[in-house]
């Protein structure tokens, strides 16, 4: 078997495949039962906002929207949207399978395919991205955000430190 045909059979798996797609379910799992949690246990839609500190609010939003809000939609735009973190979702799986060659990179893509798919279920669920999290300093508010948000960016920021900064093993083969 010539190696072409052996990497195209595994363009569904890869070396760092398990370690991805288990960062991927733990991103889900922990962005679902605390939003479990929030609406269910504390009913925090049944509540305008719990102070936690100066700083720090509990609260609950329904993004409707994108990133901060933005493009909000109804009824098909929230189905839309959630077939959009799949198929964006399925994409980052076989980038993982096919170029794997960092934990970090395989940890950062899990962590945006969990949140993705975390967010994808409430708009498919509750009809708008459930965000809890309201920080906010001398005025200025930061946008209420969710765990799955910010595992997306924290895989987002590994995947950048991960492009900028060179491996050790890269710099080792360069010595």
């Amino acid at each position: 078997m010539s190696d072409n045909s052996s990497s195209s059979e595994n363009w569904i798996w890869g070396a760092y495949s398990p370690l991805g797609l288990s960062i991927a379910l733990i991103a889900f799992l922990a962005d679902q039962l605390h939003k479990w949690w929030m609406l269910s246990v504390w009913e925090l839609q049944l509540h305008q906002k719990i102070v936690v500190t100066s700083y720090y609010n509990l609260v609950y939003y329904s993004n409707k929207g994108i990133s901060f809000s933005m493009l909000q939609m109804d009824g098909m735009g929230q189905y839309l949207l959630s077939g959009f973190a799949v198929i964006v979702s399925l994409a980052m799986a076989i980038w993982l399978a096919k170029s794997g060659d960092s934990r970090l990179m395989a940890i950062s893509v899990g962590l945006i395919i969990g949140g993705a798919l975390g967010n994808a279920l409430d708009r498919l669920h509750l009809g708008g991205v459930a965000d809890f999290f309201e920080f906010h300093l001398y005025g200025y508010y930061w946008p209420a955000f969710n765990i799955a948000d910010a595992a997306i960016v924290a895989g987002v920021a590994g995947l950048l430190y991960d492009l900028v900064v060179p491996s050790r093993k890269g710099a080792a083969n360069q010595a």
